[in-house]
């Protein structure tokens, strides 16, 4: 069964999500990957080892497999799919998204270097930042999610700019080849976390970003049932992004690879559905009279809409809003809510519900959480695969008990 790949250039996120680039050879001719349970791959001779090792030394892989922490199969196949489905030369898969994140940062940033950051941005993502840049001499900037905000930040010694697009919680969009122009042209390297996007919704690897990164957790695995992260871009640059990898051993395992490839094989069916309730949802809150202010890209009243409607095809199912009245309303109101699992994350097959400022910033100051936009009434939606109207019955109800 050969490569196909040459017939996969005009296939479509589903597809590609699916069959990768082609369909290749599998064990036993089975169709779904197996899962290889192996630590190790071992070798028929001694000169088979020498030969190998001399090869791998000038940069030719003669076999693929020798250790697991250096990949296995089943990884493998799943990695070609992702990358395939961004549209990158090539993926590199992580234990989870934030070993994604912290290890791009690491493997690019540079002694006595500058990384601008967008505010908005995943909590750990930021601590990062705020707690342990500073003991590699590395200096950071958090800025607001805008082109104009980040190209004003840029100095002599920036070499790496992290954002998201959406932002999370309040899902800002980014204008994205603005700051690929303004990168470019200080020879800065532009690193995006697209989980809330994924790849169904925006490629940034199309728009000039040389490094995506996804929390497969999410939307790519879409159940709810695995860790992973992925970074995707060039051969090169994913060439040094594995080597890191290999060291710190931050490798997924052959069963959770199983279980994110098989997650792939509805990605296309699950975002349609996601896509078409994020907004239907967004739509009926926005209406509702115990509502303050709702954030979701599909909305003409966010800020970033227009932009979203330039760049993105759809806009997944994450919700922000704020509920009418303080801490005692907002506890009620998600209290009340029946279809709503209360807990963070999002992509999955279930609805989740987060109360941002006591689920994932309750150990920061009240003074400092409020800063940054966390207040207590603020509330993220993670819708799942339930039907739409019932989830909007669950959010209506749940509203008329404050």
């Amino acid at each position: 069964m050969s490569d196909k790949s040459s017939s996969s250039k005009n296939w479509r996120p589903a597809t590609l999500a699916i069959h990768g680039t082609g369909r290749l050879p599998k064990a036993h001719h089975a169709v779904s990957t197996p899962i290889m349970h192996t630590s190790n791959y071992y070798f028929d001779t001694a000169g088979e080892v020498e030969d190998f090792m001399r090869e791998k030394g000038r940069g030719r892989v003669i076999r693929e497999h020798e250790y697991a922490r250096y990949g296995n199969p089943t990884q493998q196949e799943c990695e070609r799919k992702l990358a395939a489905l961004e549209g990158a030369e090539k993926a590199v898969l992580y234990s989870s998204g934030m070993a994604s994140v912290l290890l791009a940062i690491m493997t690019f940033m540079k002694p006595k270097g500058h990384i601008i950051f967008t505010g908005d941005c995943y909590r750990q993502t930021r601590d990062f930042a705020v707690n342990f840049l500073g003991k590699f001499g590395i200096e950071y900037s958090i800025v607001d999610p805008t082109a104009d905000a980040i190209g004003a930040a840029i100095r002599p010694e920036t070499n790496i700019i992290f954002t998201e697009s959406p932002t999370n919680p309040y899902l800002r969009v980014l204008d994205i080849p603005a700051i690929v122009k303004v990168a470019r042209q200080r020879n800065i390297l532009t690193i995006i976390d697209a989980t809330l996007a994924t790849p169904y919704n925006i490629r940034p690897l199309d728009l000039g970003v040389d490094v995506v990164i996804h929390s497969a957790t999410k939307y790519l695995g879409g159940h709810n049932d695995l860790m992973a992260g992925v970074a995707l871009g060039s051969a090169a640059l994913m060439t040094d992004l594995y080597k890191m990898q290999r060291m710190i051993g931050a490798t997924p395992g052959p069963l959770t690879c199983f279980l994110l490839e098989r997650g792939l094989k509805t990605f296309g069916m699950r975002m349609e559905h996601h896509n078409r309730a994020g907004l239907a949802v967004a739509q009926m809150l926005e209406a509702h009279p115990m509502i303050e202010k709702v954030w979701h890209p599909g909305l003409p009243s966010h800020p970033d809409h227009k932009i979203g409607m330039e760049q993105m095809t759809g806009f997944g199912s994450v919700i922000s809003f704020l509920v009418k009245g303080g801490n005692a309303e907002t506890r009620k109101f998600i209290d009340a809510l029946e279809l709503f699992l209360i807990t963070p994350s999002l992509g999955g097959s279930e609805s989740l519900v987060t109360q941002m400022s006591t689920m994932s910033f309750f150990d920061y100051p009240e003074e400092y959480r409020k800063s940054i936009g966390m207040v207590d009434n603020l509330v993220r939606l993670a819708l799942g695969l339930e039907d739409v109207d019932d989830l909007i019955e669950d959010l209506k109800q749940a509203l008329d008990r404050i």
